[in-house]
């Protein structure tokens, strides 16, 4: 009887936890509240020796890419584009992207595979996700986290050209600096970044650091 009448009391309990002391109770307005550096990772829960030097602030990403919107706005007046998402990388580049562009765009995504969870290209691409609607007679432009050598790119616009678009360009976040083949065409540049591995804002190393709100290099193997 004893034992079942502690269990009820520790039963209760758990469903009605104490109240929290005033002083005591977490800002939860501010996600940025308790962080001490806004181009940090949230909480600092993310920082291991593999995270290098920061090569692009969450700052200088969001006012490039606000420049970016205006001057895709100005150059599709009267003919709203598609953007294509290239998955999962350029997710949230492309949702701060398509808010920055003041027109009624469109979406789809493809999914492509050179890396897997290496951080060196294997050299094969192949298509993992292919879209959903036609491309004939649209305007579309191909959005890219990052452009390397440029052999993914080469072979998307490839690709997608045999789909006959009224047009085609290419926006990428992230240019690593003179690693482009000369064919590679890039009509929108965000930043150019050396040659190194880079992580954060949906760039990633076995699915690690996505979540970042900068664009770090990555010093592990």
């Amino acid at each position: 009887m004893g034992g079942g009448s502690a269990a009820r009391v520790a039963d209760w309990r758990w469903c009605h936890p104490e109240p929290l002391q005033s002083g005591n109770v977490p800002d939860t307005s501010n996600p940025l509240a308790n962080d001490s550096n806004e181009n940090q990772s949230p909480g600092g829960l993310l920082e291991t020796p593999d995270l290098g030097e920061v090569l692009v602030s969450a700052e200088d990403l969001e006012k490039r890419i606000l420049e970016l919107g205006q001057q895709i706005t100005a150059d599709y007046q009267g003919r709203p584009p598609l953007l294509i998402g290239v998955l999962k990388g350029a997710f949230v580049f492309m949702a701060d992207l398509s808010r920055a562009i003041d027109l009624p765009v469109e979406f789809d995504f493809m999914a492509v595979s050179s890396y897997g969870n290496s951080t060196k290209s294997s050299g094969i691409v192949r298509i993992v996700k292919d879209l959903d609607v036609e491309l004939a007679g649209r305007d579309v432009i191909l959005v890219e986290d990052i452009v390397d050598s440029g052999l993914t790119l080469n072979y998307l616009r490839k690709n997608l050209l045999s789909r006959k678009p009224a047009s085609l360009a290419v926006v990428t976040l992230l240019a690593r600096e003179g690693r482009q083949a000369p064919e590679t065409e890039l009509e929108y540049i965000g930043f150019t970044v050396p040659p190194v591995f880079v992580v954060g804002y949906g760039l990633d190393v076995g699915e690690r650091f996505r979540n970042l709100r900068e664009i770090r290099a990555f010093e592990g193997t």
